[in-house]
């Protein structure tokens, strides 16, 4: 049984949805204890929509698995920007594919990933203000 973190005021939070234990355990220890995000876990689509909506505070990312059984990550990710709008979405998937087509503004991790870039992409799509290859063009309006 995975214990519930206690969010830490001033922290960006991380939902993070996979319906492999060691890989929610791999990215959270990452996330969490170098980089000090909050970050919530859960086994399903379900799971991870509920634990959304009982979360009183701001969840700024989704980073969730494509393929899971029951609710797929999509499904997830419609449902919680539905609830979220200003939600970060993060797609995590072993596909052979490559990118899979995804909603304007998601964005994709491919499977297997080394931690340096899950916290790169991470850290750019969260603090865009500070200098990562992949924060969002600065405006030239």
């Amino acid at each position: 049984m995975e214990k519930k973190p206690i969010p830490r005021k001033g922290r960006k939070t991380v939902l993070i949805v996979d319906d492999h234990l060691l890989v929610r355990q791999l990215i959270a220890d990452v996330l969490a204890h170098r980089d000090g995000y909050n970050v919530l876990m859960a086994e399903t689509g379900q799971q991870g929509l509920q634990q959304a909506r009982e979360f009183k505070g701001e969840i700024h990312l989704l980073l969730t698995d494509f393929q899971m059984p029951g609710m797929s990550g999509i499904e997830l990710a419609t449902a919680m920007t539905l609830d979220r709008p200003k939600l970060k979405v993060l797609m995590m998937s072993a596909f052979p594919g490559g990118m899979l087509i995804l909603n304007e503004g998601w964005h994709f991790l491919p499977k297997p990933f080394i931690a340096s870039q899950l916290r790169t992409l991470v850290a750019g799509l969260l603090s865009p203000d500070s200098k990562s290859r992949f924060a969002p063009p600065e405006s030239t309006e």
